[in-house]
This record gives C-alpha cells, sequence and structure tokens, in this order.
C-alpha cells in the first residue's frame, strides 16, 4: 500500500490550438483506498491513468508514490513503468497469446528479477486470490474473456505494488460476467487492502467499488467525494447528469412561482412544444409548478434534476398524491423491464424517462405512444441547478402548487 499524491498534473497533446487532456489536476489518494475516476470519454480520465503508470509525460506536474517522486516535470524525473512499483490491470486483458496463465501472472516478476522460488509462490498465490489456479498451464485462447481479465488481475497482483491503475477492465465483459468480476474485485480490495485508481464511465461500476469518486470534466476533477455524497448530493448539473439525473426541467420564474420554460424546436409529438398550461387543465402541456423554490430571488431560470426511478406515472384523469407535483404528459415509448415499464413521456416539449413499476398498477401493462399521462414526482425528489449548472438548492419546497 502506497501513498499517492498528484499536484498540478498537466497534459497537452500537439495540434493547432494545443488539446488540453489534463488540466492542474491535483489529488491526495490515502493507502489502501480505492479512488475512482469516471466521466465520458474524453474527459482525461485515461490520460491520468497514463501518467500515473509512466505511460505518459506530462507536460506539468508531480507525482509520488510513498516518499518517492517518480514525476516531477520541473525537476526533470520521470521513472520509466517498471521502476513505479505499480501493477495494471488493462481493458483489453493484454496477455501474452503465446505464454500460459502461469507465464502470463508471472510476468512482473521476471521484469523485477524475483527469484524463481519466490516467484512461484507469489504466482499461485496470485493465481488463488482471483479463483484460477486451475489453469496455470492453459493458454490465453483456451480462457473465457472473464477467465483471462481475472489472470490480468492476478499478473497486476503479483508483484505486490505499492499501487494498482484499472483502466475500464470490465467493460469488454457480457454483463452477467461484469456484474460477477465486480464482486470479486470489491471483495478482493476488501481482504488485501491494495491502493488503487479505477477508471470507467460507467457509473454502477463506480458506485459499487469506489471508497469516493472523482468525476472529471475536460481534464479537470468537477467533485470529488464517496459514492454516497456524489450520489446523493450533486454538485452541478453536470454532476446530475452523469450519476444517473438523467431527467431536465427547464424552469422559468413567472410572476411569484416557477413555469416550465419554453423549448423551441423540440420534437414534440403532440405538437405543442414550447407552450405552458396551467395547473390541473386536462391536456396542458406544461403547468407552474411551484411558488417558494427555495432559490435566490435574482435566478429567473433554473434547472430541475430528477432519477428516472423518480418521475412517476399515472392516468391523466388521477390527481398525483398530496406530496407530489403533477406535469401533463404524452408516453413517446414503453419498454416492458420486467417488474416495471420503461417509459419515455413528454412535458412541454422536454423528454423525460421514468420508471412505472408493474405491482399493483396493470394499467401501466398497456401504456401506448400518444397516450395522455400524468408525470409527477415527490416534493423532495428534485435537485435544482442555476443557469451556470451549480446546485443551488437540495430540496423541493415546502409548498407546491398545480399537484
Amino acid at each position: 500500500m502506497s501513498h499517492v499524491r498528484i499536484e498540478g498534473l498537466t497534459k497537452r497533446f500537439a495540434g493547432k490550438p494545443p488539446a488540453i487532456a489534463v488540466d492542474d489536476l491535483s489529488l491526495e489518494i490515502e493507502p489502501g483506498e480505492f479512488i475512482v475516476l469516471l466521466g465520458p470519454s474524453g474527459c482525461g480520465k485515461t490520460t491520468t491513468l497514463r501518467c500515473l503508470a509512466g505511460l505518459e509525460t506530462p507536460d506539468e506536474g508531480r507525482i509520488s508514490l510513498g516518499d518517492q517522486t517518480v514525476l516531477d516535470a520541473h525537476g526533470k524525473i520521470n521513472l520509466p513503468p517498471n521502476k513505479r512499483r505499480i501493477g495494471m490491470v488493462f481493458q483489453s486483458y493484454a496477455l501474452w497469446p503465446h505464454m500460459t496463465v502461469r507465464r502470463n501472472i508471472g510476468y512482473p516478476l521476471r521484469t523485477r528479477r524475483v527469484a524463481r522460488e519466490q516467484a512461484r509462490t507469489r504466482i499461485e498465490e496470485a493465481a488463488e486470490l482471483v479463483d484460477c489456479s486451475a489453469l496455470l498451464d492453459r493458454y490465453p485462447a483456451q480462457l473465457s474473456g472473464g477467465q483471462q481479465q481475472r489472470v490480468a488481475l492476478a499478473r497486476g497482483l503479483a508483484a505486490q505494488p505499492d499501487l494498482v491503475l484499472f483502466d475500464e477492465p470490465l467493460s469488454n465483459l457480457d454483463a452477467r460476467l461484469r456484474d460477477q468480476v465486480r464482486a470479486q474485485l470489491h471483495e478482493l480490495h476488501a481482504r488485501l487492502g491494495f491502493t488503487a485508481v479505477f477508471v470507467t464511465h460507467d457509473q454502477s461500476e463506480a458506485l459499487a467499488l469506489g471508497d469516493r469518486l472523482a468525476i472529471m470534466r475536460a481534464g479537470r476533477i468537477e467533485q470529488l467525494g464517496t459514492p454516497e455524497r456524489v450520489f446523493e448530493e450533486p454538485a452541478t448539473e453536470y454532476v446530475a447528469g452523469f450519476i444517473g439525473m438523467s431527467n431536465r426541467l427547464p424552469l422559468r420564474r413567472q410572476g411569484e412561482g416557477w413555469g416550465l420554460a419554453d423549448q423551441p424546436g423540440t420534437d414534440d409529438p403532440s405538437g405543442a412544444a414550447g407552450q405552458t398550461g396551467t395547473a390541473g387543465q386536462p391536456g396542458a402541456t406544461g403547468q407552474a409548478v411551484a411558488h417558494e423554490l427555495p432559490v435566490p430571488r435574482s435566478h429567473s431560470e433554473i434547472s430541475a434534476r430528477l432519477r428516472p426511478d423518480d418521475l412517476r406515472l399515472c392516468p391523466a384523469e388521477e390527481e398525483p398524491p398530496d406530496h407530489g407535483v403533477g406535469l401533463p404528459a404524452e408516453v413517446v415509448d414503453a419498454q416492458f423491464g420486467g417488474r416495471h415499464m420503461d417509459v419515455v413521456v413528454t412535458v412541454a416539449g422536454n423528454r423525460l424517462h421514468a420508471r412505472a413499476p408493474l405491482t399493483g398498477k396493470p394499467w401501466a401493462r398497456s401504456l401506448s405512444r400518444g397516450q395522455r399521462v400524468t408525470a409527477w414526482f415527490a416534493k423532495d425528489a428534485a435537485i435544482y441547478y442555476d443557469a451556470d449548472g451549480v446546485r443551488t438548492a437540495t430540496h423541493a419546497p415546502a409548498a407546491a402548487v398545480g399537484a
């Protein structure tokens, strides 16, 4: 285990203008901590990982592993990967096809010139950790994808590195194997306590594995915190959208209250995009949403973010519960999801995703395109962001109208 410190890391790629992949990034990782770098393609997470590994040369910054400085751009220090005491698990497994599993796992030990008997012991210990002891004499072509990934993990741990780096290691596995290997990795980290940096674009992986999540955007960390904190209190609208709050309702101040903002040019099957209606009027495409949002009066426009699980549906003629904010909506698509229906609706030209439980609600099975429904959400389910995408309030107001 090793303490990791990244200070002012910057990496540019040549071009006109140059592309800044990592932008003055600083991060401290405690010994035994599992940090997840989460974000979409192009946000800088993999480049950051490659800089840690020594596979990229940063333009600026400093990296320390324990008491050893492995990179200092100003001091002209840049240790090669084999001098950094790291293990790395790649997306593509990267196993040598002409080597047995035993030799693949032992490869980093040979490069470090570990004595043969000690290497044999470490290989067998690493193989046992990931449940592939019976595969040691096979070749990669004789293994399934899940088995190959477990071998790659054993190789990354065999040399007992100070830091283990994971570059989207589960993305090539099918859904069942992905869940299985993810659970095994979580258990393995709990047992061994190695320090790790894990790169992914999958929020479910990040939430399950990370001690802390670093949500990245344009080469910087947008939010850093525990999975619970990031999930429940996304600091910016960018983070909210990436962590699962995919539903966005633009709101505009209307007198003392708030209403749905116009959405010109959106694809609204009802042909009513941009209109706003009044609470409780059947067939209206929008409505006054609330009076007393906990937002400074200086804001004239905000956006509300909701998760699909928090957006409920009921028949158009029904009123939502007293604690809910209701919005007239029209069904665009409905897909069977087992115990629920995954439904896309439009509200005043805004496409929203809802998950309608089927238990006790047989009407949801027959939802069809063009059907009028009421979309509603509990007042404490939404999080609000200002025009700059910064969170202004955590919960909906105590007094809402139009439900």
